[in-house]
């Protein structure tokens, strides 16, 4: 089983976007479990799964209740959410109170090691126990960058994050891409080239994004010839490539 986690230390960068549509795409050739790591839910709510794991966060940390009776499926096949729900707001206290607590989510994830392929992890943002914990069970983190002057600090910022935590390689991309601003089109050109852990995948912003809130659904599923539906595909290829996940077709 392998474990990506979709992780920035800044919020509103489309991370949550990401998460759901690696999802997806991953799903077409994996056995896939999305957890929404976020006390927020918005990946909960995009896929349209009911916000409410019985017993509440503490339950699954502590062994009272099994993660598999906390997991629900969607409307794709192949791909399944563990879903987010009020208790996650008291995520990091939980954990912290938990022996080993930065080990926590690799043992929950250890009770499903059999029963998928990849997991892909909805990361809160911040240097918080929550991410610490998403980034110790990760292959690989995913990270969403914004074009702006401080796209270079977040990048720091979460190589060092990362390294600090586990040898797990970063894979960034730039998203939310608006090619009529100077200062867009110069980090497409430049980043890459100037970074082993950019890749060149380009998310552009664009209402496809944007049409995911309303629809509540995976852009690939809606839009499936669009620039950022090929985009998020391709961003899976390169992920899959790093973590060294071998396609096996599941049917259900």
């Amino acid at each position: 089983m392998k474990v990506v986690a979709v992780y920035s230390t800044k919020g509103g960068v489309g991370k949550t976007t990401t998460a759901v549509n690696l999802a997806w795409e991953a799903a077409k050739d994996f056995r896939v479990l999305l957890w929404d790591l976020d006390p927020q839910g918005a990946t909960t709510f995009l896929l349209q799964v009911k916000p409410k794991v019985k017993g509440g966060v503490g339950a699954l940390v502590g062994g009272k209740n099994k993660v598999s009776g906390a997991i629900r499926s969607t409307a794709y096949a192949n791909l399944d959410v563990l879903p987010a729900d009020a208790s996650y707001r008291d995520l990091d206290l939980v954990f912290d109170q938990a022996k080993k607590s930065e080990q926590r989510v690799a043992k929950i994830l250890g009770q499903v090691a059999d029963d998928y392929d990849v997991v892909v992890l909805d990361c809160p943002p911040g240097a918080s126990l929550v991410a610490e914990n998403a980034i110790f069970s990760a292959d690989a983190v995913v990270l969403p960058l914004v074009p702006s002057p401080l796209s270079m600090r977040s990048l720091q910022q979460v190589a060092e994050f990362v390294a600090s935590i586990s040898k797990a390689p970063v894979v960034a991309f730039l998203s939310m891409v608006d090619r009529r601003k100077t200062v867009h089109r110069e980090a497409v050109e430049q980043l890459p080239s100037a970074h082993k852990s950019v890749t060149d995948v380009v998310v552009p912003a664009t209402v496809q994004v944007e049409r995911m809130g309303t629809e509540r659904a995976p852009i690939g599923s809606f839009s499936p010839t669009t620039e950022a539906a090929r985009a998020y595909g391709s961003l899976w290829a390169r992920v899959q490539a790093v973590v060294k996940a071998k396609a096996r077709k599941h049917k259900r």
